[in-house]
C-alpha cells in the first residue's frame, strides 16, 4: 500500500480557524475513511484540545477518538483507520509517544499498513527523521530526539525569515539549521512556512497549500521551493 502522509506546518492561518485552511487536503487525503484517530499528546489539557479536533473533523463528515481516552493506547493505533497528530510542544509529544510505546507502532501501521497519517505543527515534525530542528523548548526531555522516521528529512515547522527593517540581534531559524548542518550526519531539513503542507504517497512528494517552503541541504545553498513542486527525491 506505501504510507501516506499529509504533514501540514500549521494548524491555524491568520483569518481562519482550527484546520480551516487545510480542510480540501484533508477530505481529499482520507478518502473513505469514516473515523480519525486524534494523538493530542502536545498540549497539556488534552480533554480540551480533543474537542477542538473533534468539533473540525466533524464539520469534514468523520467521527474522531482522542487516544488519550482510550484504555490501551497502542491498540487503538492497531485498530485506527487513519491517525491525526496535532500540534503543541514537539519534546512533550515525543516523550509520551515513547512512553505509550507508540512509535513503532505508528510507524508499522503506515508503512506496512498504508494508514494515513495527518500531522500538524509538533505532528509533522514527529513524522520526521528527528525533532533536533524544532522551535520548541524542551519541557521535557524524550528518550531520543529520533522520531518516527515516515521520511528521512527533518521538518523546521512555521519556518519564517526576518521581517524588513527588523533590528532584532538574535539568530534567524536559517542560522539555526545552518549550525545543524555543520554536523556530518544531518539531514535536509525543509523549511516550511505557515500554509503549506507537504503529501506523501508511496515514493512521490508534493508541497502544496500557500507561502512555499526553503529547503536545506548540508553544504548547499538553501533553495526556495514552490507550490506544486516534486520533493521525492528528498525521499
Amino acid at each position: 500500500m506505501g504510507r501516506r502522509l499529509l504533514l501540514i506546518s500549521n494548524s491555524t492561518l491568520h483569518g481562519g480557524g482550527y484546520l480551516e485552511h487545510c480542510t480540501d487536503q484533508i477530505k481529499t487525503f482520507l478518502r473513505e475513511v469514516k473515523r480519525v484517530l486524534f494523538v493530542p499528546y502536545a498540549l497539556h489539557d488534552r480533554d480540551e484540545y480533543a474537542n477542538i479536533a473533534r468539533k473540525a473533523f466533524k464539520a469534514m463528515g468523520y467521527e474522531l477518538d482522542s487516544i488519550h481516552t482510550q484504555p490501551i493506547p497502542i491498540e487503538a493505533v492497531k485498530k485506527a483507520e487513519a491517525v491525526f497528530i496535532g500540534g503543541g510542544n514537539t519534546f512533550r509529544l515525543l516523550t509520551t509517544l515513547y512512553k505509550e510505546g507508540l512509535v513503532d507502532e505508528i510507524k508499522h501501521r503506515v508503512e506496512q499498513d498504508g494508514v494515513p497519517y495527518i500531522g500538524s505543527s509538533a505532528g509533522s515534525n514527529v513524522a520526521t527523521f528527528s525533532i533536533n530542528t524544532t522551535n520548541d523548548m524542551p519541557i521535557v526531555y524524550p528518550p531520543s530526539f529520533l522520531a518516527i522516521n515516515l521520511v528521512p528529512f527533518n521538518i523546521n515547522a512555521h519556518y519564517t525569515e526576518p521581517a524588513p527593517g527588523s533590528t532584532h540581534m538574535g539568530e534567524t531559524r536559517e542560522a539555526r539549521i545552518k549550525q545543524y548542518h555543520e554536523y556530518p550526519d544531518a539531514p535536509p531539513v525543509l523549511g516550511m512556512r505557515e500554509g503549506c503542507m507537504l503529501l506523501v504517497e508511496g515514493d512521490k512528494a508534493t508541497l502544496m497549500g500557500q507561502n512555499g517552503a526553503k529547503l536545506f541541504v548540508r553544504g548547499v545553498d538553501p533553495k526556495e521551493i514552490d507550490m506544486g513542486a516534486d520533493l521525492s527525491f528528498l525521499l
